[in-house]
């Protein structure tokens, strides 16, 4: 069984077109006009192992705003539509990822319940190019729309590059456990024999 998707999205603001392949090798091809963001989804494809290739052209003279919840919507919409039916996968993940001084935990899942639960202390700084509340409403696009239930903390940290870095790594190796089937697992996760 192929777990892949292709999703395109267009609107007054941005033009997304999404392919990806959950059981890949982590390559990725990736273009949204912002070199900071275009980092940490490489790295997500990487430590997921997850193929990826995307195009975002959005409205950057705007700011970053659109291209970067946009991207998050399509890609919680494609991990959807590449999972299927989610026979089989072990539908809990859950990542420790330390990034030097940084320490981030992410735990996914893949229940169909969308909620996001993103801790930081107040203050925490942000990566000189992606404001940490743009971080947020990454993750908060790929929840709704993937239907999971996400759960993103920084215990600890200082540098905000490290701390983006930490929760995007986080958050694919949260998914790539939780994607991944069981060999031991015959049907769906759950006593509802339903997500």
């Amino acid at each position: 069984m192929s777990r892949t998707s292709q999703c395109i999205r267009k609107t007054a603001e941005t033009e997304i077109d999404l392919s990806l392949n959950i059981d890949g090798s982590g390559i990725s091809k990736i273009d949204t006009g912002i070199a900071f963001f275009d980092h940490m989804l490489t790295l997500f494809s990487k430590h997921g192992l997850i193929d990826l290739e995307l195009k975002v052209n959005g409205d950057l003279d705007v700011d970053s705003h659109h291209t970067i919840e946009d991207t998050g919507i399509v890609l919680g919409q494609c991990l959807k539509e590449a999972l299927g039916d989610k026979m089989g996968i072990r539908r809990y993940g859950c990542c420790h990822l330390p990034m030097d001084e940084t320490l981030a935990r992410v735990v996914v899942d893949l229940s169909n319940r969308p909620h996001l639960e993103f801790r930081a202390p107040a203050g925490t700084p942000s990566a000189p190019n992606m404001a940490l509340s743009l971080v947020e409403e990454f993750f908060r696009a790929v929840t709704s729309n993937l239907r999971a239930n996400i759960h993103v903390e920084l215990l600890y940290g200082r540098d905000g590059h490290h701390i983006s870095e930490a929760m995007f790594k986080g958050l694919a190796r949260a998914l790539r456990e939780a994607c991944e089937i069981d060999p031991r697992e015959k049907g769906i996760p759950s006593t509802k024999e339903a997500l």
